[in-house]
């Protein structure tokens, strides 16, 4: 995933907007219905004609460890930080007691501290809880420790079984009683208590199962000791018995059960950017790095000797869902697994190269290790690790991606290349995935795919998160793209909201997906999972709290995509909506980014010469709105200065947002900071503009961006640098939707804002299994649209069965209301020819018996 401070979020629908700018829209009611008059279609189908073949695996998930996905998500375990492992490197909140809290029963006293001494568990689990008994209190006392699980605790349901452990010692010759039990947050008993006799002054794992009498959102675990004495208890522990599959050391069923009835074809993981960011070194005891990439070795074996980590998205990662657990998930679900490993090029802000032979060298023997690990008979060394985790067959990996997002092409390729060569020359069935950095343009993505084409790397992952927007706009993005070059797997891609507009736009780029499915092999949506009650990004497919899980409208399109494919393109052809390209309109601003910068003799002019606006701020800045309302803005020694280098985004604006065919003239001196400066056209607010970011992302290089609803898109760049102190002269040349940009007299770069954002997108494929052609339509506009639809040769059947997903461009499914959903109905078919009326804002997918 890119870097996190350039993520916008959408917070408005897009798609009234983006279709007022390029496309006549009609408006919209509240309740999902049209106002507008359909608009006539036509939609010819060619079932003589020959398309690309579709992958099995063409659409997959994603799954990295972000919005707590793991622990508290997809992998089951009920208790929070179960190990005593938190600790601040993870969080400046968290400590070894994190989730813990000491307790007493029956008037026992005592001490309950998290120690690191001779006495642990084992090298990679290292603290441990020690209860020191004082042994007072009446008949049943006790001391110990309770538990509060995750967000408000642990979700336990009336009649369900949960299967504990613990591992423990004692100092008592005679034995420590153990007494555990669930209560509500009040202290209302959820189950009935289990005993359990700890022996012993060597570690011991003890099980139990508890069976809950109610069902409550809050549960406390709480295990309380008798007696006198020091007790020491490790890996404390809750599943729920019912994991999906019934699989020990499982994953929660309900988030697993919504990832397979995507039917995804494969799954990415384990991410992502806490793959490849943090010290490349493994765990080395005593003094291990705590913030590491994510390396493969440390997270198989038996899970009270796997080490924890700290995740990059800001807390702690027990490792108890690992490699094996993602294998078998990937075996569960029945896709291809697709493992992706660190190259020693950190990504996501971090942009370092580490330069170590022997290191190096390392990462790729753990990687060949890893394939042997997944494909190598039960007798190889790493085959043998699986076969003792309980699965003796291959796993069949047929693919493996090296890297993620790295902002340093050359560093990069040249470290894939060498984990390329050692790879396909003992394993030459592995298709080795490379990839072309964090966004959809510029020169990092330039430079990645020039090293990725002349090396003749098979496959290149592609990763973008931009506005509706963008996607209505570059639906034929792959038709240039060469097909006889490396195939494209486009491994993270979502249009930055959860609103059933978005979900629209996606769904129409998907139909340019499958028509370049000769050129996109792989593509899936990011990321999949998010916990409401701790989100580090949005837009996510599935969210879920400790009781519900709901899919997002992204998931409802992705599902329906998804269960759908077909196996092979047919040709089709469709008309297109006519469009009113309308001028760029807008006033003018300045900003800056973690800079203080000063802005001087700004000039607006119309075409014919008339001044629109001239400031020289010797009358101070009446004509200027601080419109972000952000950074220290003030006229200073005669220009307009924003002195404050830590504020982000501190936009004002001056002028009319209906401003169109104009010059805009300014001096731009950087006084200090990080980057350069920002001077905007087309301002509308501060959500819906575009900037010329000079200097910026650290000032190593420069672009236009163009946001819309605050997302942005990249419009030109290059690698222009800004330096401190010196004056610069931009000019800006706005005529009708083209811009040219000036800097110091000479032309920096131009574009032309003119790509339709065609609403009404379909392709056909053809379902061999079934004989049928799927007709896939969106339409994602305010007006039917009214449709002749041409099949090219006589059905087979009179009744073609339709799925559809409609509702208003702003609904959003919550864990209460699913507003959009699949409705199913059929259509009545009297002949290769008929009309049928896609509703406003839908999509919908035709199944015809050829």
């Amino acid at each position: 995933m890119p870097h996190p401070h350039l993520w916008p979020r959408l917070t408005v629908p897009v798609i009234a907007l983006l279709l007022g700018t390029l496309v006549a829209a009609p408006t919209r009611a509240d309740d999902g219905q049209s106002e507008a008059e359909a608009t006539d279609y036509s939609l010819t189908v060619h079932p003589d004609r020959t398309g690309p073949a579709i992958s099995e695996s063409m659409y997959g998930v994603f799954y990295e460890d972000i919005n707590h996905a793991a622990d508290g998500g997809l992998y089951a375990e009920l208790v929070q930080n179960r190990s005593f492992e938190y600790d601040r490197a993870d969080n400046a909140a968290y400590s070894p007691m994190t989730a813990w809290s000491g307790t007493s029963a029956a008037g026992g006293t005592g001490t309950a501290t998290t120690v690191d001494d001779g006495g642990r568990l084992g090298e990679r689990n290292r603290r441990h809880l020690r209860l020191d008994l004082d042994g007072t209190g009446g008949r049943g006392a006790g001391f110990g420790v309770t538990n509060s699980g995750y967000n408000q605790g642990l979700t336990l349901r009336k009649g369900e079984r949960y299967d504990f452990s613990v591992w423990a010692r004692t100092d008592r010759p005679g034995g420590t009683p153990l007494t555990v039990g669930a209560t509500t947050a009040d202290g209302t008993a959820l189950t009935a208590p289990l005993r359990i006799t700890a022996r012993g002054d060597r570690w011991k794992k003890y099980t139990g199962t508890l069976t809950a009498r109610t069902s409550a959102p809050d549960g406390r675990l709480t295990v309380t000791a008798g007696g006198s004495g020091t007790v020491r208890l490790d890996m404390i522990s809750l599943f729920p018995h019912d994991t999906y599959k019934g699989r020990p050391n499982g994953l929660r069923k309900d988030l697993a059960e919504k990832t397979a009835a995507l039917d995804p074809g494969f799954l990415r993981f384990p991410g992502g950017c806490l793959v490849n960011t943090g010290s490349h070194e493994a765990y080395e005891a005593p003094g291990f790095e705590r913030k590491r990439s994510y390396q493969w070795k440390e997270t198989i074996g038996p899970v009270e000797q796997r080490p924890v980590n700290a995740n990059f998205w800001g807390y702690n990662q027990t490792y108890g869902l690992g490699y094996y657990e993602y294998f078998q998930f990937a075996e569960d679900i029945g896709a291809m697994a697709l493992p992706v490993v660190p190259a020693l090029v950190t990504g996501c802000g971090q942009n370092k190269a580490t330069d170590d032979p022997d290191l190096l060298e390392r990462h790729i023997q753990d990687t060949l290790d890893l394939i042997e690990f997944a494909n190598g008979p039960a007798r190889s060394t790493w085959g043998a690790k699986r076969a003792a985790m309980g699965h003796p067959a291959p796993f069949g990996l047929t693919h493996l991606e090296v890297g993620n997002e790295e902002n340093l092409p050359d560093e990069f390729f040249a470290r894939f290349t060498e984990f390329r060569e050692a790879i396909e020359a003992r394993y030459p069935d592995i298709t080795v995935i490379s990839n072309s950095g964090p966004d959809d343009s510029g020169a990092t993505f330039d430079r990645a795919w020039q090293l990725n084409r002349d090396a003749g790397v098979a496959m290149v992952d592609e990763h973008y998160y931009n506005s509706p927007q963008w996607f209505l706009e570059n639906n034929a993005r792959y038709d240039a793209y060469d097909r006889q070059g490396p195939k494209v797997f486009l491994g993270e891609y979502a249009s930055l909201d959860n609103r059933f507009s978005n979900a629209l736009a996606e769904a129409a780029y998907m139909t340019g997906l499958e028509r370049n499915a000769d050129v996109v092999e792989l593509a899936s949506y990011a990321p999949l999972l998010a916990d409401t009650n701790d989100a580090q990004w949005r837009p996510d497919m599935i969210w879920f709290d400790n009781e519900k899980s709901w899919g997002s409208a992204n998931y409802e399109v992705q599902k329906l995509f998804m269960n759908n494919v077909g196996d092979r393109v047919v040709p089709s052809t469709a008309s297109s909506t006519p469009a009113t390209t309308e001028p760029i309109t807008g006033a003018v601003g300045l900003s800056t980014w973690a800079t203080s910068a000063a802005y001087d003799d700004v000039e607006v002019t119309a075409e014919d010469g008339t001044r629109l606006l001239a400031d020289d701020f010797s009358g101070g800045d009446a004509q200027w709105t601080k419109a972000a309302g952000r950074g220290t803005w003030a006229v200073e020694d005669g220009a307009y200065v924003q002195s404050d280098e830590d504020a982000e985004d501190t936009l004002v604006m001056a002028g009319d947002t209906g401003w169109q065919n104009y010059d805009m003239k300014v001096r731009a001196t950087k006084k200090s900071g990080e980057e350069g400066f920002l001077v905007a056209f087309g301002v509308k607010d501060t959500g819906n503009t575009y900037w010329w970011n000079l200097g910026g992302w650290g000032n190593t290089r420069s672009a236009v961006e163009k946001a819309v609803d605050g997302a942005k898109q990249t419009m030109a760049e290059d690698t222009t640098t800004i330096g401190t102190g010196r004056a610069y002269d931009i000019h800006i040349q706005v005529r009708g939707r083209q811009v040219t940009l000036f800097l110091d007299g000479e032309q920096w770069g131009t574009f032309t804002d003119d790509k339709p954002a065609e609403p009404f997108r379909q392709v056909v494929t053809r379902d061999d299994a079934t004989g049928e052609l799927v007709v896939k339509v969106v339409n994602a506009q305010a007006a039917d649209a009214r449709t002749r639809i041409d099949l090219g040769a006589e059905p087979a059947s009179r009744t073609a069965r339709l799925t559809t997903l409609q509702a208003a461009p702003d609904a959003v499914n919550t864990a209460d209301d699913r507003p959009v959903a699949p409705r199913r109905s059929t259509l009545r078919v009297d002949g290769r020819v008929l009309t049928h009326t896609f509703p406003a804002h839908s999509v919908t997918f035709l199944r015809i018996r050829e």
